[in-house]
């Protein structure tokens, strides 16, 4: 799908009268967990709000505020391994990173996370599974498949400047 491999983003996407509203964060979200986390808090919305972060186009984490912490979906835990915000997510989670050894043994996904985080907003655990186990699927493209299935893949495709093609 994505030609750029250096495609990386985070936005939030906020549900309000039955409409989701879109807001590309700033580029300090995409490297920090915490200022992920402050900025979709920030919003102080009534309604849902999710949290989608796609780096260089290679892994993903969709992540949803709720009161006394943060659900969090990581795509691939080996990012955890070259990746600051990946390795705060794993720790969120209380997940052990991979060793070098097992990331190095693994051609597969390593997703790990909240897979039913968004299950009240109509994207299913086996949904996000689906999604996230798909070796196929680059980082922009899982993030995407969520977005559709929440209802809004069109807008954040012009958002972030991708093409939709499912």
């Amino acid at each position: 799908m994505s030609t750029d491999s250096d495609l990386t983003f985070a936005v939030s996407a906020i549900r309000a009268d039955g409409q989701w509203n879109l807001r590309e964060l700033p580029a300090r979200a995409t490297e920090s967990l915490s200022d992920l986390i402050a900025e979709l808090r920030a919003s102080r919305a009534e309604g849902p709000v999710v949290g989608l972060l796609c780096v260089d186009d290679d892994w993903s984490v969709v992540l949803r505020p709720v009161p006394g912490g943060v659900r969090i979906l990581l795509s691939d835990a080996t990012a955890a391994l070259d990746y600051d915000i990946a390795s705060e997510a794993l720790d969120t989670l209380d997940i052990d990173a991979p060793s070098e050894d097992e990331a190095d043994a693994s051609d597969d996904p390593w997703p790990e996370g909240d897979f039913d985080l968004l299950e009240d907003l109509g994207a299913s655990e086996q949904i996000m599974s689906i999604i996230f186990y798909d070796d196929d699927l680059y980082g922009a493209e899982q993030v995407l498949r969520v977005a559709d299935e929440l209802g809004f893949a069109d807008e954040l495709a012009d958002l972030v400047g991708m093409e939709l093609e499912f």
